[in-house]
């Protein structure tokens, strides 16, 4: 029997990984995916040529750069649901999509990097999704340093 449009959307789940430059939401968004059941190796953002690169950073700017300039999507299936993760840019430069971002998720992953607390780009993106009533699940990265 055919899922109806309703259902469908019932199923869905859109969430942006939002942080300050280098807290870790590409990496995050690589072990989502991996143990989402997607993929079956995480990539790597600063890979050496025998790794493998992340999914999420695909253009040759990102690549060599280390960065994210523009907002991925990755879709997977889970648990009967459907799992969108948006990696999002976190570099000043790159705000725009960030925000138009934000205007179409259910939710948002704080990536917070425990080394530098709380920085002023994800303090800023924090009050956008509070403006929004953006549910807001935190993570806190890099505990081992």
């Amino acid at each position: 029997m055919a899922e109806t449009i309703a259902e469908a959307v019932s199923r869905r789940r859109t969430f942006a990984i939002i942080a300050h430059p280098d807290a870790g939401k590409t990496t995050l968004t690589e072990k989502l995916l991996l143990f989402g059941g997607a993929i079956q190796l995480a990539g790597e953002v600063k890979a050496k040529k025998d790794r493998i690169q992340t999914r999420s950073d695909w253009m040759k700017i990102e690549r060599e750069r280390g960065i994210s300039v523009v907002t991925s999507v990755m879709t997977f299936e889970y648990a009967d649901k459907v799992f969108n993760i948006l990696d999002t840019p976190g570099h000043e430069d790159f705000a725009d999509d960030t925000y138009r971002t934000l205007t179409a998720v259910d939710a948002a992953i704080m990536v917070i990097d425990a080394a530098k607390g709380i920085e002023p780009r994800t303090l800023k993106l924090f009050e956008v999704c509070r403006m929004r009533d953006i549910p807001i699940i935190t993570f806190i990265n890099k505990m081992d340093r």
